[in-house]
């Protein structure tokens, strides 16, 4: 499946540009991904890490549906691939992993909070974190979105050129 990946727009309001580049960074985790079958998929970066692009595919999926299923909407959402007995499923458990439920499920992780999103008035809306307690403006949670795609997408570029030599943003 091929993938479009849409630049962020140079002038746009805080909101639009926040969105965008979320949406910019979900793409490029699909680019790094696509064309690579299930084995190179599950190919792990340098021992004794179990980082692999289906790992981040999965974490990715935890942190959307944490951020704004749980945080932003308040949704008691359990996780899908870790526990307090596993809290690395998400990167570990990816050998018998299926490939096509795991991109599904980050697809409909992405979809469900870009409609959350649009749900909350401003960025200033707040979300309530389960751990804490502590209320998070929805500036807070794009932002830090962001930062999350976009330190793994280094992850994944480096994974990417470690299986097939392919490169670039």
């Amino acid at each position: 499946m091929a993938v479009t990946r849409i630049d962020p727009p140079f002038v746009a309001d805080e909101r639009a540009m926040l969105e965008s580049w979320l949406d910019y960074h979900r793409g490029t985790l699909a680019m790094k991904c696509d064309g690579l079958d299930a084995a190179a998929l599950r190919r792990r970066s340098v021992p004794p890490s179990t980082l692999s692009l289906l790992g981040l595919v999965r974490h990715m999926t935890e942190v959307e549906r944490g951020w704004f299923r749980r945080t932003l909407a308040g949704e008691d959402t359990p996780p899908l691939y870790y526990s307090d007995a596993n809290p690395d499923g998400d990167f570990d458990d990816v050998d018998a992993a299926d490939v096509d439920q795991a991109f599904a499920a980050w697809r409909e992780a992405c979809e469900q909070s870009r409609q959350l999103v649009r749900a909350v008035a401003s960025l200033e809306g707040v979300g309530r974190r389960q751990r804490n307690g502590e209320n998070v403006s929805l500036r807070w949670i794009l932002v830090h979105m962001i930062e999350e795609y976009s330190r793994h997408n280094g992850h994944a570029d480096l994974l990417r050129q470690s299986i097939d030599g392919a490169v670039g943003e």
